[in-house]
């Protein structure tokens, strides 16, 4: 999984641009620009020409996942996890900027000699966007790479020894909020201040107004990605999910527990391409409101595994409960509340590291559109289920982030403006007959656990 580094910075660049013609504005009309990116996408370029010296390697590559799993043998997890908060996976930075210094040509040798730039998405940007002035990323960035000690937001020495990495190919940890410098590079957009950075899942989380310890939000996207923020206290996670930095402003750093799901909407993509239910996303509320229940019929959507809490890669895509009268309409309310069910065990795997209940979901993405996935998740938490009007919560958490970063605002907007036009979804099933389903799709997930490793003896 790669993506051309240049092809990002003009894709981004023309969109501004467009924004800028179809506002009728000037470069001096815009307050700031906020930086919201893919986290663990990793690229590595040469100070002296500017050029990457290889494709970025995208978050979702699993070409480092036998290094990985040598550190694991090796011991080093438990390290790694106390620092960084992380778990030992290709998913992060730190095993892709060894590849690229194993496998790229000179890449070793010009990095010992200072020459390499290492940088996530919004580093890059940065450097291009101010002509090579800046090499900076923000604390919630820093914190993907799996090289950050999240507790002194400072690169950690044995990590970078660990994995290779020269000390001097990493950019400068800023915090999320300050202006870091003009547009010098590209002349259409020359003057404007850049003072907004912010990983996607930490963007959407400041877009969301969780701006206090135990909010929580989820996003349904192709997977599904909650955090829950912890104040400034880095939360330990006994259930396998990951410790990371919310965002940093001034001199206050606070943190949040995250879990991915693999699969979300994805799995109504394969409704859609791969069994020819429907003809488009759009589609799968009214197949699945078409029948008054699941007809008792589980599907879980390990296409790829399981994520968090589980954790299991050689779980593989399960449907139980099937009988002569299972319709299409049961297997699409089945995929739908899958979705439901995966977020569930995230929360519960957040209210045991943290001890605390959660008064309410915040959701956005995709599938939040969907009104009968957001009920069924309240009814499946009994907590209520929140969606904003603006559903793209990641662009808008950099725009918070950037505003306040320049003095619009004094702090993340929490106006009653705001408030008035979000969708609320109560929970309306009873707790009992929740807990029922729940119990079921505990079983089927026990059931697809290990299915590729059992089929392998």
């Amino acid at each position: 999984m790669e993506h051309n580094p240049e092809q990002i910075v003009s894709s981004q660049i023309a969109v501004a641009l467009e924004v800028l013609d179809k506002a009728h504005l000037r470069p001096a009309d815009v307050a700031a620009i906020g930086i919201a990116n893919q986290r663990e996408t990793t690229i590595v370029w040469d100070r002296e020409t500017g050029q990457p010296v290889c494709n970025a390697i995208v978050w979702q590559d699993r070409r480092t996942a036998d290094f990985c799993e040598r550190l694991r043998a090796a011991g080093h997890e438990s390290l790694i996890q106390q620092r960084t908060g992380l778990l030992i996976d290709s998913y992060f930075s730190a095993s892709k900027i060894s590849w690229i210094l194993e496998h790229v040509p000179n890449a070793r040798r010009k990095a010992q000699e200072g020459k390499l730039a290492f940088g996530t998405v919004d580093s890059w940007l940065l450097w291009r966007l101010t002509g090579g002035r800046l090499h900076v990323t923000d604390a919630s960035n820093a914190s993907r790479t799996m090289l950050l000690n999240i507790h002194t937001g400072t690169w950690d020495e044995e990590l970078l020894n660990l994995f290779g990495v020269p000390a001097s190919m990493m950019p400068e940890v800023r915090s999320s909020s300050e202006v870091y410098g003009q547009v010098t590079g590209v002349k259409a957009l020359e003057g404007i201040a850049i003072a907004g950075i912010a990983g996607d899942q930490q963007a959407a989380l400041f877009g969301q107004r969780c701006v206090r310890a135990g909010l929580t939000k989820n996003t349904y996207g192709t997977g599904c990605f909650m955090l829950q923020n912890s104040g400034t206290r880095a939360v330990p996670s006994s259930h396998r999910l990951v410790t990371t930095v919310a965002w940093k402003m001034g001199n206050r750093t606070e943190y949040a527990l995250e879990g991915s799901v693999f699969v979300g909407g994805a799995v109504v993509q394969w409704l859609r391409d791969g069994l020819g239910l429907i003809r488009s996303s759009g589609e799968i509320e009214a197949l699945a409101t078409s029948v008054p229940d699941n007809g008792g019929v589980y599907f879980v959507p390990a296409f790829v595994g399981l994520g968090a809490p589980h954790w299991d890669s050689y779980a593989r895509g399960s449907i139980f409960g099937l009988t002569r009268g299972s319709t299409a309409g049961h297997l699409a309310r089945a995929a739908v509340e899958s979705i439901a069910y995966q977020v569930a065990d995230l929360l519960d795997a957040m209210q045991g590291d943290t001890g605390n209940s959660v008064e309410e979901l915040r959701v956005d993405g995709g599938a939040a559109a969907n009104d009968g996935l957001m009920q069924f998740q309240a009814d499946i938490l009994g907590v209520p289920v929140v969606r904003p009007q603006v559903t793209e919560t990641t662009a808008l958490g950099a725009a918070y982030l950037a505003g306040i970063g320049v003095g619009l605002w004094k702090g993340c907007p929490d106006d009653a403006a705001v408030r008035a036009n979000e969708s609320r979804f109560e929970p309306r099933m009873p707790r009992s007959q929740a807990a029922t389903f729940r119990h079921r799709w505990s079983e089927a997930v026990a059931r697809a656990k290990g299915w590729e490793r059992n089929l392998g003896e």
